[in-house]
């Protein structure tokens, strides 16, 4: 994960000063590129502690297609509730219940315009037609942004089958470097190795493409910290060859020989 460090030295010393929706302000390149060969060890920081089990609990709610943080927080995901107070505090209406998400990522993933389940449809073509162009999953639904309480940052993916492997790129729109972006980069490798099981490939090479790349300003001290730590051997993923899109739970899974550096706390910018 040494890319890692880099990226984030690149933008301290080449990154524009930005003002943001939270009003701590950013330091952010646009446009950058991170890839992770995913049978040399899971893609998990080791420079500082990455909760995988927050990890999977969360990809378990969006694979539900759940839309409610007490689900999340049921499967071990308490990282919604900010989100949902927040949306439910600033809506002039208050329509929705306070723990409502509304239609964020797993619910495009699954119930795309009340009808369409994307992800299930990309993995039956990935087993029927793997050379197929168009093994794509979106979140960014335009018609329902204002139905979500964030619109998503990790807007589309796409899968490449490629000599028995399969190789996965997700593009986002925006990314906190220190918090979000090692969260994302684990959980779309889970997904990458989920799907795996279920169509009999092996994970390939998982390519990160990120936007507006940016560290907030509050959390230049933890980069700091972070850049002084020397990586660790990755860890190997262990999962149940039972998962699928269909059926993960985060019991279904764990990381073996993962001994991180200490976690580096950062507050999250709502």
């Amino acid at each position: 994960m040494k890319n890692y460090q880099y990226l984030i030295q690149n933008i301290l010393h080449q990154g524009d000063l930005r003002m943001d929706r939270t009003g701590v302000g950013t330091t952010a390149l646009f446009g950058t590129m991170l890839q992770f060969p995913l049978q040399v060890g899971f893609p998990i920081l080791t420079t500082k502690k990455v909760p995988f089990k927050v990890v999977a609990a969360e990809l378990a709610g969006f694979l539900e297609g759940t839309e409610n943080s007490l689900r999340m927080k049921e499967l071990g995901a308490k990282i919604w509730d900010a989100n949902a107070i927040a949306w439910y505090e600033s809506s002039k209406s208050r329509s929705h219940h306070i723990h409502d998400l509304g239609r964020i990522y797993g619910v495009q993933w699954r119930n795309w315009d009340h009808k369409i389940d994307q992800l299930r449809e990309v993995v039956d073509r990935i087993k029927s037609n793997p050379s197929d162009r168009r093994l794509i999953v979106t979140a960014w639904n335009p018609s329902e942004l204002d139905e979500m309480c964030l619109p998503p940052c990790h807007t589309h993916f796409q899968f490449f089958v490629r000599k028995g492997s399969l190789d996965c790129i997700f593009y986002m729109r925006s990314v906190d470097i220190f918090l979000g972006m090692p969260f994302d980069i684990a959980s779309y490798a889970l997904l990458v190795h989920i799907i795996c099981n279920e169509v009999n490939l092996k994970p390939g090479i998982l390519t990160g493409m990120f936007a507006d790349t940016h560290i907030y300003n509050n959390h230049l001290d933890q980069c700091t910290t972070l850049l002084d730590r020397t990586p660790k051997k990755l860890p190997q993923l262990v999962l149940d060859y039972k998962a699928t899109i269909d059926n993960f739970h985060p019991d279904m899974c764990s990381l073996e020989d993962y001994s991180p550096h200490p976690a580096i706390p950062a507050a999250m910018a709502v």
